[in-house]
């Protein structure tokens, strides 16, 4: 797990749109390909570092094989000692100091087998770093989905600029640190970028602290509505977490009546789920605790039938999920949606399995049929805003797979949208936030193995703060 603050950034390119890239630069394929295997074969000289060890390049059929040939020349070039293979008959039986995957680039689209899979496993029973080429062989570039099998990399350089598959689904475990080459061309004015890795900068104009002359009415006013009986601690995170992210006024209108106050934060407003609907408001988040039947789904449609930005979570978003038709949101009016991979399948009367093959897609297909901004949960979230921009989050660990995160992200987008934040950046500063909290936690020691969404609040109000003051690195 890396530090936050090297995480990779920049924008983010499906493999048409970097095979579009390679065709507008005009540069003759084999001078990109020179460029390519000279820029690794830097990063792999540094990787290997004693020119006494023996290095394996691993090349395949195609252009990334081609780079793979580039490397090795370069790094003879250098006096290291590499040996090259395409069949595993061809690999002596060596100590090796580095390995180089060439074997398949962007361009792979079936599942690997036979003598490929047999070097892939070789690849990965080895100790040594592996550095892979543009992607690990076996990983595809668009969706990080593993094709039959795939090399696990310590290190990946990829070239042009970043690729989904690097950063979603399995690919962060497969690419190990990532370094982009951008090979010299000026890729952005190639071609302009639909999509980006999430972080603050993007929306550094609007990150400023507030002015001395303030008051709670400008922080906006929220209503979370939800905590069913049994559930009651979910609305109660969600509240925590927009009370603590600099909501003015929070009120949570709970469904289980036994529930009058929250202990630990006292400055929560609770009320009857109508009441709280009643108050002056400036934004709702509708869905953590709120279960399902009659009431919930009168809840949820009451929302809808509001102008007022929205956050529809969980329960909510399955309360429609047999006629989705009725959670489109109005024009103008901003809704924020946070389904996890089977709450989507089931908006889109698809497996979950299909969600999880192409999760860009699904999120996309999600924002456009519902008119609203999208987080797809998961391991890179992919967020879609509603004018089709769409971005990938890379904050975030495994510990936030427990309960209750859910209800704290819907509680930090609520919180932003009271304040007025518009949708798409409450959407990316959100969940980017989010995440970076639970990153900070384990930097600190804590999980991430036993990490609960209660303990990610104090983490993001203090990044948040920072962010602001302009004091954290962006």
């Amino acid at each position: 797990m890396f530090p936050y603050n090297r995480r990779v950034h920049g924008p983010v390119y499906l493999g048409e749109d970097i095979r579009r890239i390679e065709r507008a630069a005009g540069d003759a394929e084999p001078a990109l390909m020179e460029r390519a295997g000279a820029a690794a074969a830097d990063l792999a000289a540094t990787l290997a570092g004693d020119k006494g060890k023996d290095i394996l390049v691993l090349a395949g059929p195609g252009n990334n094989g081609g780079d793979a040939r580039v490397v090795a020349e370069r790094l003879k070039q250098r006096f290291f000692r590499v040996s090259v293979a395409t069949r595993r008959a061809e690999i002596p039986e060596k100590s090796w100091g580095l390995v180089v995957d060439g074997l398949f680039g962007i361009g792979l689209a079936r599942d690997l087998t036979g003598e490929h899979a047999g070097l892939v496993e070789y690849a990965n029973r080895q100790r040594c770093p592996v550095l892979a080429l543009d992607i690990p062989s076996g990983l595809h570039a668009d969706t990080g989905r593993v094709l039959g099998c795939a090399v696990r990399a310590t290190h990946t350089i990829t070239f042009i600029a970043l690729k989904p598959g690097l950063l979603i689904l399995d690919g962060p475990d497969y690419c190990g640190e990532i370094v982009v080459s951008d090979l010299g061309l000026p890729v952005t004015e190639l071609l302009a970028p639909g999509a980006w890795v999430a972080q603050p900068d993007l929306f550094r104009n609007l990150l400023r602290p507030r002015p001395r002359n303030f008051h709670k009415g400008m922080a906006g006013s929220l209503a979370i509505l939800g905590g069913a009986a049994g559930m009651s601690g979910a609305a109660l995170l969600a509240g925590r977490a927009a009370l603590k992210m600099g909501a003015g006024r929070v009120y949570v209108g709970l469904l289980d009546e036994k529930v009058f106050l929250d202990f630990q934060n006292l400055e929560l407003m609770l009320r009857h789920p109508d009441d709280a609907l009643g108050q002056d408001l400036d934004a709702l988040v509708v869905g953590p605790g709120i279960g399902d039947g009659e009431r919930a789904e009168t809840l949820v449609g009451a929302a809808l039938a509001s102008d007022l930005p929205c956050v529809l979570d969980a329960d909510a978003l399955n309360a429609f999920a047999d006629e989705p038709a009725l959670l489109v949101g109005r024009e103008g009016r901003d809704l924020i949606i946070t389904p996890h991979p089977a709450e989507a399948a089931r908006l889109l009367a698809v497996h979950t399995a299909d969600v999880q093959a192409d999760r860009v897609k699904a999120a996309k297909m999600l924002s456009s049929n519902l008119n609203a901004h999208v987080v797809l949960k998961g391991n890179g979230s992919i967020l879609v805003a509603r004018d089709g921009h769409w971005f990938v989050n890379t904050s975030g660990n495994p510990g936030m797979a427990s309960a209750g995160m859910g209800d704290v992200l819907a509680g930090i987008l609520g919180a932003l949208l009271a304040q007025r934040y518009s949708g798409e950046s409450a959407l990316v500063l959100g969940v980017h936030l989010h995440g970076a909290a639970a990153d900070a936690l384990v930097q600190a020691g804590t999980g991430p193995v036993g990490l609960t969404a209660g303990e990610v609040i104090e983490p993001a109000r203090a990044l948040w703060n920072a962010w602001l003051a302009g004091d954290e690195p962006r």
